[in-house]
């Protein structure tokens, strides 16, 4: 079963270079990348900018079209207007299902400004010690669709990172 993560770092660059090393463990077997996505928003632009890992791993990937909705509701929603507020009001709707709501809407908002960087990744298989020695940067976990006790270990295990 693939994991739904999202980690935000203080820096603009903090989840590629984190991206970056949990594809190095993947080469490892440590952990299995299905699909992720880096927002990264320097301080000197008005909204961040969004990259794609365009995974081979077949089926069970999230499509750019995900990625793309997400990222269009958390951050470029806002700008576009009244117009398209209810068409995307409606298909954010569906997201529901899969953990997306409003208030993790709201929570990433509030959580990656100008200044920071955010990793969505959608992973299994995570040898979850060997993940946390190797990961090169602080983050702060923001969300996941892992059960409650699950994430409650995941941040206990991650707390001295």
């Amino acid at each position: 079963m693939a994991t739904l993560t999202v980690l935000k770092f203080s820096d603009p660059d903090g989840a590629q270079r984190s991206l970056d090393a949990l594809l190095g463990l993947q080469k490892q077997q440590l952990i299995t990348v299905q699909d992720a996505a880096v927002v990264s928003w320097p301080n000197d632009k008005k909204k961040p900018k969004t990259d794609q890992l365009h995974s081979m791993a077949g089926a069970g990937a999230m499509s750019g079209g995900f990625w793309g909705l997400l990222f269009g509701l958390l951050f470029f929603a806002p700008f576009l207007g009244l117009a398209i507020g209810v068409g995307v009001g409606a298909l954010s709707g569906s997201l529901v299902d899969v953990g997306i709501d409003d208030d993790f809407i709201k929570d990433v908002q509030s959580k990656v400004t100008q200044g920071t960087s955010a990793l969505f990744l959608l992973s299994s298989d995570a040898v979850v010690d060997r993940v946390k020695e190797a990961l090169p940067e602080e983050f702060e976990l923001i969300a996941s669709n892992l059960s409650a006790e699950q994430e409650a270990k995941l941040k206990e295990v991650f707390a001295d990172a």
